[in-house]
């Protein structure tokens, strides 16, 4: 059982993007999202990284709170 703890730096190096926080801060100021649209639809994610959220979601794992938190990060 993965007992790691998830953060917004894990999850994009999960995602194999830059993890330093100003990545992070510059990638959600470029990548905001309208309130109709899901995070694992937006146009920017690769299909290994849109499959990865949405399987994320789906089956409800460790990730997803995580993945919940850069939602309302990215709306």
């Amino acid at each position: 059982m993965d007992t790691s703890v998830h953060t917004l730096q894990t999850l994009f190096t999960q995602l194999g993007l830059e993890s330093s926080d100003q990545a992070i801060h510059t990638f959600i100021r470029q990548h905001k999202l309208p309130s109709n649209l899901s995070i694992q639809d937006a146009p920017f994610w690769s299909t290994a990284q849109a499959v990865f959220i949405r399987e994320s979601l789906k089956q409800d794992a460790d990730w997803s709170e995580v993945i919940d938190e850069l939602n309302i990060l990215l709306h």
